[in-house]
């Protein structure tokens, strides 16, 4: 089949890597794309905004099936448009999509079906927002309620802190998505990512992993959208998977089908391990980034039908197969992210990798025939081993040979599966 993948980051780059692999692909297409995507797909200058004009683009070109990477174009409807178009799309509903697009949305579904989680409230007002912080005390979460580009999230460990977070939410820093304030219980564990497709009725889990959001060695400093990500997470035992399937995703599918959003596409539940178990932190409707990266690296299987079969309704009818080996990636980005940071800034040819190494691109351009930097997270230098320590010193070692001035990275991801062998 013809197919057209969505976006235009490392998850993008690592998702048409994999799907160029299946024998079932006529031809990728990807809008808008990157360098690195280009190498797998052939890119398209597309508005993905315009629903009207990606629709008018599949019928043209025969597409038969549409990969929606990111977050944003699903909570504005896009794979609503397509499936009304006839066109198979993987991805959720504008409503489902709801579970990332509303942090008090998912809280509140928490609420209904018994799904654990932290304790919350909802404010639109600030003063009723820090009288409840002051009253609660700290450590404590403060969110705002809409999509902020993974940022938008302060784990306040004061009071001020608290207040300050209030303050920029409502002051317009994260735009319409602070509109509304949640602010939830401090949850004390381990974190870890699960991901898992679903056709509205099935779920098939995938696989673990653990990412570092802060941009300082030793989880310092500001969070970020990731600096870096490991799979599969030592924390999530077979146990706990079968507990988070059971207590958290099934739960999950059986309250959006009964709310009338049956949910389609991959849940990427951001869980806290804690001393009663899973609890959930947030949803994304959306395979996380970097975690898309080490995921597809030890995806055995194909990954076209997999997608196909959530988007179908057929999720019963395959199965995922994973390798054994430890994937990690470690994330490059401009200096000065997650604040400011110089665009364009040249990077020199990127070294040659193996079967056991790939360099993802994240926010890269092609400028008077050079490749350049033009985002804060720019390429996932990702590689595999048998042991994390392995993996770890394949992609560091790959890290050194990048010829990038302006580029920087931690120099301790995986630290946390280390220290525990």
């Amino acid at each position: 089949m013809k197919v057209l993948l969505i976006g235009s980051g490392g998850r993008e780059h690592a998702l048409a890597w994999k799907l160029t692999q299946s024998p079932k692909l006529t031809k990728l297409f990807a809008a808008p794309g990157n360098p690195g995507i280009g190498e797998h797909a052939e890119l398209v200058t597309l508005d993905v905004d315009d629903q009207t004009a990606v629709v008018d683009f599949c019928r043209s070109e025969g597409i038969g099936f549409v990969v929606v990477g990111p977050e944003a174009p699903l909570v504005a409807g896009l794979a609503d448009r397509l499936r009304d178009a006839g066109i198979a799309t993987f991805g959720p509903s504008a409503a489902a999509a709801q579970l990332e697009g509303s942090k008090g949305f998912t809280k509140d579904l928490c609420a209904r079906y018994g799904i654990p989680t932290g304790a919350y409230e909802r404010f639109t007002d600030a003063d009723a927002a820090k009288a409840y912080v002051r009253d609660q005390g700290a450590p404590i979460v403060i969110k705002a309620d809409g999509l902020a580009a993974g940022k938008g999230v302060t784990v306040a460990m004061t009071i001020d802190e608290a207040i300050a977070a209030i303050d920029d939410c409502f002051s317009g820093a994260f735009g319409a998505a602070g509109a509304e304030v949640v602010v939830e219980a401090f949850l004390d564990g381990e974190e870890a990512s699960f991901f898992c497709l679903s056709d509205g009725k099935t779920a098939l889990a995938l696989a673990t992993a653990q990412d570092h959001k802060r941009v300082g060695d030793g989880d310092t400093g500001p969070n970020t959208g990731g600096m870096g990500a490991y799979s599969p997470a030592p924390v999530m035992t077979s146990d706990m998977v079968e507990r988070a399937m059971k207590e958290i995703i099934e739960p999950t599918i059986r309250g959006m089908a009964e709310m009338g959003h049956p949910f389609t596409g991959v849940f990427f539940a951001g869980l806290m391990i804690t001393e009663k178990g899973p609890e959930l932190i947030e949803y994304n409707v959306r395979f996380g980034d970097p975690e898309c990266q080490v995921l597809m690296m030890r995806l055995k299987s194909d990954l076209l039908p997999l997608l196909h079969a959530a988007a179908t309704g057929t999720l019963d009818q395959v199965s995922a197969e994973w390798s054994d080996d430890v994937a990690l990636t470690v994330v490059m980005a401009s200096k000065g992210y997650p604040g400011s940071y110089e665009k364009n800034t040249p990077i020199g040819p990127l070294p040659k990798t193996g079967d056991d190494a790939k360099i993802f691109h994240a926010g890269t351009a092609l400028k008077d025939g050079g490749l350049v930097a033009t985002g804060g997270r720019v390429l996932n230098v990702t590689a595999t081993g048998r042991t994390v320590a392995e993996a770890q010193a394949k992609a560091y070692a790959l890290v050194d040979q990048v010829p990038w001035d302006n580029g920087f990275c931690r120099r301790d991801i995986g630290w946390r599966a280390i220290d525990r062998r």
